[in-house]
């Protein structure tokens, strides 16, 4: 929750940030395209990390390294050193996020229950968007950047206090591992359901790093006026700015019904399936927001519809993993698969802020994250949802 949080707040910072040091908004979005795509390169190796060394201590590991990226990062002030030092701060990420954790919960749960309990940590996450972002725009109203960002790396150290509370299930031995991890990796990169499921979550990446890190922005700068009056206005939000953040929030809270939601029906139905209507659905509530008047109800509307949505895909597409390949390498296997999540993480980063400094708009990334979401919506069809054969399970 807390490391989420955390994560979830960066876009709230690219208009102060620009503001300050007259940059392009291109800039401050490569350091953030740069955190995702270290999150995917991370995520295997704490993965294997944890499955060697223990999740405790991978867990420390990470939450040490996001603390001195942000650390880093607050001491910043051009964009190489934004750019260079969120490769701590995704390496951090990977290291107290979904590949660690939901390996844990994973290995720790029944088949009966592993579907709900995978969605039941993912909706943590969550949480800990629905006051990331508004927290980050709060403090933003008496505390620089970097006094925000100097807070958040003392909050990640601060989690670790509750890992003695964690009741982590026992890890395979060297020997075993040393034994079948590399015959596990072969059987997986031969299999072309594995190649699917790794395609098909480059779109969820792409689309969910894009709203994280530009949708504060897009709202500040293209929402029509909050009017006096209005029931927004009443409860305090008089500006764009405020909306943007609660729009995330908004996703956040949303997403954690629509995870749990995605939790129960994967244990009950086709979870290749289900991934496909949770893309089908994200493209049509996408298309509907950028070719309608954009106005604070349609934004309030679009973040509990796409926040239904949100991370639905995480417990359907680990579940997967886990359900095909099996629970030993369970941390492994489903960090490769993220990778391509967090490349299209970085695609969808990168590419709004470029295409923003070009165009001076969102419009045609936007719409480039709507084909995206239609194509994995096609690719998880084919998908053999059963068991590969000669695997040994934990």
């Amino acid at each position: 929750m807390v490391s989420f949080a955390v994560r979830a707040s960066f876009g709230v910072f690219q208009i102060p940030i620009a503001a300050e040091f007259g940059w392009l908004r291109s800039e401050f979005s490569l350091a953030i395209a740069i955190q995702n795509l270290a999150w995917g390169i991370g995520q295997p190796f704490f993965g294997a990390m944890a499955e060697k060394i223990g999740d405790r201590r991978a867990i420390v590991i990470g939450s040490i390294v996001y603390a001195i990226g942000l650390v880093l990062s607050a001491n910043s002030v051009t964009p190489l050193e934004h750019q260079t030092y969120a490769w701590l701060v995704g390496f951090g990420i990977a290291g107290t996020g979904f590949g660690v954790i939901l390996a844990v919960v994973g290995r720790a749960s029944s088949a009966e229950n592993r579907s709900m309990s995978l969605a039941i940590v993912t909706a943590a996450g969550s949480a800990g968007q629905v006051f990331g972002a508004p927290v980050a725009e709060w403090m933003l109203g008496f505390l620089t950047w970097q006094s925000t960002f100097l807070v958040f790396a003392g909050t990640v150290l601060a989690m670790t206090l509750t890992l003695p509370l964690m009741r982590a299930p026992a890890k395979a031995t060297i020997t075993e591992l040393d034994e079948s991890l590399g015959e596990i990796l072969i059987k997986a990169f031969k299999d072309p359901s594995f190649t699917l499921i790794f395609v098909g979550f480059f779109s969820c990446g792409y689309q969910l790093a894009f709203l994280t890190a530009h949708f504060p922005a897009f709202v500040t700068e293209l929402c029509g006026p909050i009017l006096v009056g209005s029931a927004l206005h009443s409860i305090g939000i008089t500006t764009t700015s405020a909306l943007g953040a609660v729009a995330i929030s908004l996703i956040g809270l949303a997403n954690i019904g629509g995870t749990l939601l995605a939790g129960w029906a994967g244990k009950r139905y086709s979870k290749k399936y289900l991934l496909a209507g949770v893309y089908t659905a994200r493209t049509v509530v996408s298309a509907l927001f950028i070719l309608l008047p954009i106005t604070p109800l349609s934004v309030i509307v679009f973040s509990i519809a796409m926040g239904s949505l949100w991370l639905a895909t995480v417990p359907l597409t680990s579940g997967l993993v886990a359900h095909i390949y099996g629970l030993r390498y369970m941390g492994t296997l489903y960090g490769i698969v993220f990778f391509s999540h967090q490349l299209g993480s970085f695609v969808g980063v990168w590419l709004g802020g470029r295409l923003y400094d070009v165009y001076g708009g969102y419009t045609a990334v936007w719409w480039i994250g709507v084909a995206v979401g239609a194509f994995s919506a096609v690719v998880h069809l084919p998908i053999r949802e059963k068991r590969l054969e000669g695997l040994v399970t934990a």
